[in-house]
């Protein structure tokens, strides 16, 4: 199922089904989804309102049962990027010798490209070596807006 509500950052979809929240896609990605079937399971609902809350700085950190899909090695780099605590940062190098391969930091940006469930994954806090931004599915002002959201709210 596949459900869209309008958020403070935009139009936000969410799927999943009766136990996991499989996919969220950001407000760049909703656009080009063509069909939501509008039916929301209750854990797609939680997963709305723990965003809000996220959304508004007063929930740091995320209880919802994930269940992303890929490779082994993008598991275990999503794995490392859930420990990765609000309000911080790591290095793409960081993550990759976290995720077990110092010399993967390529592979780890493809499986953060890959991410199917951002900002509960929080691919968003993942940076540069030299601090800079780097990439983002939802665009960079928006993952500037989320660390910059994360960063008010850390105390």
């Amino acid at each position: 199922m596949l459900c869209v509500r309008k958020t403070s950052i935009g139009n936000i979809a969410i799927g999943g089904d009766e136990e996991y929240v499989t996919h969220l896609y950001l407000p760049r990605s909703t656009e080009l989804i063509e069909r939501f079937d509008g039916k929301e399971t209750p854990v797609i609902g939680e997963a709305f309102r723990q965003l809000e809350l996220y959304l508004e700085g007063k929930l740091k950190e995320f209880s919802l049962p994930l269940l992303a899909e890929g490779t082994p090695f993008m598991k275990r780099v999503w794995s490392e990027l859930v420990k990765v605590p609000y309000g911080t940062t790591t290095s793409y190098k960081e993550l990759a010798e976290a995720s077990g391969n110092p010399k993967a930091v390529r592979a780890v940006g493809t499986a953060n490209a890959k991410n199917p469930i951002a900002i509960f994954i929080p691919c968003h806090r993942v940076i540069n070596t030299g601090g800079a931004l780097g990439g983002y599915g939802g665009g960079l002002d928006l993952k500037k807006t989320l660390l910059e959201l994360e960063a008010r709210n850390r105390t």
